[in-house]
């Protein structure tokens, strides 16, 4: 299992949270293969990289919706284990 995530606040769990450290912590939780299963985008299953689902994130705002609805879902589940 993964560090535990970076902190955020209880009001806005993305509070502080760089859309950096949010894939590098999921990607650290689960790997590109799972994430890609988990959300199925070409960033994530095709050549994956930190720098290249950055790129991609930061220009497609449903596909980073999308990513931070999984992030927030894991860090509840992580918390709350």
């Amino acid at each position: 299992m993964s560090e535990a995530p970076p902190s955020t606040s209880r009001l806005d769990p993305l509070h502080g949270v760089t859309l950096k450290a949010l894939v590098t912590w999921l990607v650290d939780h689960y790997g590109f293969e799972t994430l890609g299963e988990l959300i199925p985008i070409n960033c994530f299953t095709s050549d994956p990289s930190i720098n290249s689902s950055l790129k991609f994130l930061r220009r497609t705002p449903w596909a980073r919706t999308k990513v931070e609805m999984l992030y927030i879902k894991t860090v509840d589940r992580y918390l709350h284990d």
